[in-house]
């Protein structure tokens, strides 16, 4: 089994596309997309070779929908949806079962920084705005996450590859 879990979000150096800093760019695009890429890569052989396997790759809703200000983010991200499921294609006769997990906003330290950035741009607290990120009223927490990366990593899961599920207190509902 494979998570490809580690990343880099928008709130390290969220700007315009205008002003988007190259380097940062090609950063977060190696992190966010390169690197699940030549993990899996690495991984494949061992998995086919056993005919089984699971690669769970944590994208986000803005794989799905835009990020004002963070467009290395969810171009990332979107990419990210995209080897998902080609993978799942190339691998599924092979027993491997290659998802994506999308959460909307999560409670985490790397989020609150981007929640205070977009709160401060739009003149609100940070309460105030994270009452209105999701249908819920808040983010989620990290151990929201966790039980669909189980199910996704078990047996059970076998029928489930090239999905992009949604965990994201219904933000893509609202957009």
């Amino acid at each position: 089994m494979l998570v490809n879990n580690a990343g880099v979000g928008s709130s390290a150096n969220p700007k315009p596309v205008l002003n988007y800093d190259d380097a940062f760019w090609e950063m977060m695009l190696y992190v966010n997309l390169t690197v699940p890429y030549l993990l899996s890569k690495a991984v494949l052989p061992d998995m086919m070779s056993s005919h089984y396997g699971r690669i769970i790759n944590i994208s986000s809703v803005n794989g799905k929908m835009p990020a004002l200000h963070g467009a290395a983010y969810a171009a990332s991200k979107h990419g990210l949806l995209g080897l998902t499921r080609t993978l799942a294609l190339e691998t599924v006769k092979d027993g491997i079962t290659v998802n994506a997990i999308c959460p909307g906003p999560v409670h985490t330290l790397i989020n609150d920084l981007r929640i205070e950035y977009d709160a401060n741009r739009l003149g609100k607290s940070v309460s105030e705005f994270e009452a209105t990120m999701t249908p819920m009223g808040r983010r989620l927490e990290p151990d929201e996450i966790a039980p669909l990366a189980v199910y996704l990593a078990s047996k059970d899961s076998t029928p489930m590859t090239g999905q992009a599920i949604n965990i994201d207190g219904g933000q893509l509902m609202i957009g």
